[in-house]
């Protein structure tokens, strides 16, 4: 059984649907007719030149391989050009491409990949959403820095069964961060969370998150003042990822657990995080860090410093079954982040829809992944346009 084919698809996601601009999908067939399906999430270039690296990385070191030699396709890729470093780019389209070899192992030998994995340890995965708007009540995306309506839809998710619920009104962040928090920005966050923990009580964890927003010096006094009373389960990447021994600071500096990691890529900036204790909760995107066997490794070093794994997700449903069957298989599972209830354009993306029950996400117990794109509807929405999956404020924030 040897790789032989690739195909790429760009997928626009609708308007009031969450998980970015556009989803990128790779789909690998094998001489033998599996298909396995992957995710590449990677925001630094449009699709048009992610699609050029995907099959440029395919052709070199992909096509014609055995689906089960994943351990020599990664070192052989991440050494390419004499690089043999940590690359954003390259290792998101690494991880899109290496989810779909698993899912083509599963399938070549009738297991979910989870089983591959060393096997279920979760039953089921407790799971959290961001706070989104209610748009059948008239709610817009106003609803990100409003604190009353935000409360009034996490006291609903509460009811529907969610433990924890993630909100960051701290933002705009910015490409010429990190800095001090306004004391105007840190009033609404305030306000924010004791709005939410009145509204939700003890039923929820409060999830508070930035994104490299802050100085150190900044966090540590954010965290004092906005989030301490409050007790969030974490204070997410409060600067950012590109040192960690800044962050360790605010880890020592707060009672907060700190978490972090969509950003980062490979066992060995994770490694970084560890070593510094800047971080006891480990967020690693599965389309971007390397794919599932490097977030399995990441997560066996985090295990030694009793850090726990939340899986990060602000993508498409490829990637989402990816962290299912990751977090079914770890003894250090924390929680698992979901686009609410998966009811909406990600499960419409698939042909067997995630379950999602009362707060926990179930397992799939089918071959590979569980579920195969739908190709006619990822085709029928193409994307066309150039602009980044997502994209930050470009001028100073006061």
């Amino acid at each position: 059984m040897k790789i032989t084919d690739l195909k790429v698809f760009i997928v626009g996601v609708p308007p009031r649907q969450w998980g970015g601009r556009y989803f990128t999908f790779v789909r690998l067939t094998t001489s033998n007719g599996i298909h396995g399906y992957g995710e590449v999430y990677c925001d630094t270039f449009g699709p048009k030149a992610m699609t050029a690296m995907i099959e440029d990385t395919f052709q070199r070191y992909v096509l014609g391989m055995n689906p089960f030699d994943l351990e020599a396709m990664w070192r052989k890729a991440y050494s390419s050009g004499y690089t043999q470093r940590p690359d954003a780019s390259l290792q998101g389209v690494m991880s899109g491409l290496e989810i779909a070899l698993w899912d083509i192992m599963g399938k070549a030998v009738g297991r979910p990949v989870y089983e591959l994995l060393g096997g279920k340890v979760h039953d089921k995965l407790r799971s959290y959403t961001y706070i989104y708007p209610d748009y059948t009540k008239g709610q817009d995306d106003q609803i990100f820095w409003n604190p009353h309506q935000s409360a009034e839809r996490a006291a609903f998710y509460a009811a529907q069964g969610f433990t924890g619920i993630k909100f960051d009104p701290a933002a705009p962040y910015s490409a010429f961060d990190p800095r001090q928090p306004s004391m105007e920005s840190m009033e609404l966050c305030r306000t924010f969370c004791k709005l939410i923990r009145e509204a939700v009580g003890n039923k929820s964890d409060l999830l508070f998150g930035t994104h490299g927003q802050f100085t150190a010096s900044g966090a540590i006094r954010f965290a004092k003042h906005v989030l301490e009373p409050h007790n969030p389960l974490w204070f997410e990447e409060p600067t950012p990822p590109e040192k960690p021994e800044e962050m360790a600071l605010v880890a020592r500096g707060t009672s907060v657990p700190i978490a972090t990691g969509e950003r980062l890529v490979t066992k060995y900036e994770f490694a970084r995080v560890l070593e510094c204790r800047a971080a006891s909760i480990l967020q690693m995107a599965l389309g971007r860090v390397g794919g599932i066997m490097e977030a399995k490794k990441i997560a066996g070093m985090a295990e030694t410093f009793y850090a726990q794994i939340a899986p990060h997700l602000y993508a498409g449903p490829i990637e989402a079954l990816a962290n299912i069957h990751y977090a079914t298989s770890l003894p250090n599972f924390l929680i698992l982040e979901s686009i609410e209830t998966f009811d909406n354009f990600h499960n419409q993306l698939l042909r067997k829809p995630i379950r999602w029950e009362r707060g926990f996400v179930i397992p799939p117990t089918e071959p590979g992944l569980g579920s195969d794109l739908n190709e006619e509807v990822a085709l029928a929405h193409s994307y066309t346009g150039d602009k980044l999956h997502l994209e930050m404020t470009n001028h100073p924030v006061h």
